[in-house]
């Protein structure tokens, strides 16, 4: 199964909007590389679609999923409760940290899982509740 990702670089550690077009498991090694420094940004969509995409961003064991579903909106989805709804949490969007409330905060583990089954589906209304921002 292909997907078209950018993410984070690992040799400059820098966002690179760059996109390639690979086999799922070559977004995995990246992503386990990502993952084994601490922190990192990806974003994913289906070879041939522009929309929908979803952003991953990662710090730690914390993450957030974006969701882009057109040119001029996206929504954040809610989070696990594995952290509490009055934290405040950054985590990488691109280049830059981003704060966010613990209401949108997923473990890695969780967001990387439901980033599969957005690649193996196409679908994204099944992963959750989204907060259109």
């Amino acid at each position: 199964m292909n997907v078209t990702w950018a993410a984070t670089a690992l040799e400059s550690e820098r966002y690179s909007a760059a996109e390639k077009t690979s086999d799922i498991s070559e977004l995995t090694d990246h992503f386990n590389e990502l993952r084994s420094r601490g922190r990192g940004y990806l974003e994913v969509r289906l070879p041939g679609r522009e929309f929908p995409r979803l952003a991953l961003g990662f710090q730690g064991d914390q993450a957030v999923i974006h969701l882009f579903g057109d040119a001029d909106g996206s929504a954040l989805l809610t989070g696990d409760d594995s952290v509490a709804t009055n934290a405040v949490v950054d985590v990488p969007v691109m280049e830059d940290l981003a704060p966010f409330s613990g209401d949108f905060i997923l473990t890695v583990e969780h967001a990387w899982t439901l980033l599969r089954n957005f690649i193996q589906t196409g679908a994204h209304d099944e992963l959750g509740d989204w907060c259109e921002l």
